[in-house]
């Protein structure tokens, strides 16, 4: 055994997620590459397990033995405050029938005549970004260009007032903050702050538009409201719960999928230099940076029933962490998986899940990375590094704090 992988055997078995090293945090990847070659159905230190090879994560989604519910596991980490009803009630974290009841109303707002509609307002607001960057000649790439779009985008959908925004981004990150695998008390205080104020704003904006129902199909807000499934509408409680949910999920993965994909073309001036040359990769590279730099790292489930993974029985109840991040950087799945690759084909990367609870919004995170990357690299031919750049900390959300661009 070489030194190599005695150094790979020991990063894999001192591996838990309950005590993560900012190492880790910086690049995980050397330490999925262990973990997928020595203990890919790996175990930690409270007897969960952490997955790793595409196909075991693969099948996984698709397995029926697998619950979201987090009824169980939400309480000892929240308690049962505000953060702990929200994530409890939200369309992620739960099964049928509350997830297919909601799903359903929710899809109308996703189908791709809704996206042609939205793509010239996404377009617009992306070039008013741009401009304002544009004047200064430079621009943090994740504060004023990869978070403020998505967030704006999803705030458009629901018809929030623009003025109105601003406090909901915060909320936002201090809400999604707390699903990191060890969250403090002073997190989690804040957590519950966060929803208790944004509900109360939510409360008020649907008694207003109970009021003055919207009178557009893109009013998401509106169907939400009025909108049945198998003559049910959603309770006041899931409503309010819901609408937290999709700003929250529509700002993250899209916000490091801009962030991280923009980041890897300034380091990569080959690569920059030949999706310039060739606009129409646009769509397979979004595609690629999802794959490579994943924006959700990890998801979870629990077992309903004995499962065997990878020759590992697993008893009812186990949860499991699923590697996304990992499964994404598998050779057996994609060959030369550490290279940047924005011609790759087949690409059936799981940077937005699988089966069931594939993620709904995935065609308008693709549109949105493909209008900003391609609008963004070929407005500014100059494009580069200005100072520092910090990675954001998270070992279930990955993407970066800051990126300063000269432009």
């Amino acid at each position: 055994m070489t030194t190599d992988a005695a150094d790979a055997r020991a990063i894999a078995r001192g591996f838990d997620i309950l005590a993560l090293d900012p190492a880790f945090l910086d690049d995980p990847y050397p330490t999925y590459h262990a973990l997928r070659r020595h203990d890919p159905v790996h175990r930690n230190s409270d007897g969960s397990y952490f997955l790793t090879r595409y196909d075991h994560v693969f099948a996984l989604y698709r397995d029926r033995r697998m619950s979201s519910d987090k009824t169980i596991d939400f309480r000892p980490k929240f308690g049962a405050g505000p953060l702990y009803e929200h994530h409890t009630t939200s369309l992620v974290f739960n099964d049928p029938p509350l997830h297919t009841r909601v799903r359903k109303l929710l899809a109308t707002a996703f189908t791709p005549r809704a996206l042609a509609a939205m793509e010239p307002r996404i377009e617009a607001m992306v070039d008013r970004l741009l401009d304002r960057a544009a004047a200064r000649g430079r621009i943090d790439l994740v504060s004023e260009f990869a978070f403020a779009l998505p967030v704006d985008v999803i705030c458009d959908m629901l018809r929030v007032p623009v003025e109105e925004r601003a406090p909901l981004r915060n909320w936002a990150q201090i809400i999604l903050g707390a699903l990191e695998p060890v969250t403090p008390p002073a997190m989690v205080a804040a957590g519950d702050a966060a929803v208790v104020e944004f509900s109360d704003y939510l409360r008020r904006l649907i008694a207003d538009r109970r009021r003055r129902p919207g009178t557009d199909a893109g009013d998401v807000l509106t169907t939400l409201i009025f909108g049945e499934v198998d003559g049910e509408r959603l309770t006041e409680h899931e409503l309010i719960h819901q609408c937290i949910f999709l700003l929250n999920a529509g700002h993250e993965t899209t916000t490091n999928l801009i962030g991280n994909g923009i980041a890897a073309l300034v380091d990569r001036p080959d690569v920059l230099a030949r999706l310039r040359a060739d606009p129409a990769l646009i769509r397979s590279a979004v595609d690629e940076f999802l794959r490579f730099d994943s924006p959700n790292q990890v998801g979870n489930r629990r077992t309903t029933e004995a499962v065997e993974i990878g020759g590992v029985t697993l008893a009812p109840g186990s949860y499991i962490w699923i590697g996304i991040g990992a499964a994404n950087r598998d050779p057996e799945e994609f060959p030369d998986p550490d290279r940047l690759d924005i011609a790759r084909t087949p690409n059936r990367h799981l940077a937005f899940g699988s089966g069931a609870h594939a993620c709904l919004g995935m065609s308008l995170a693709r549109l949105e990375g493909q209008i900003a990357i391609g609008r963004m690299i070929g407005r500014f031919p100059s494009l580069r590094r200005s100072g520092p750049a910090t990675r954001g900390g998270r070992a279930r959300f990955r993407g970066y704090a800051t990126f300063p661009v000269a432009l």
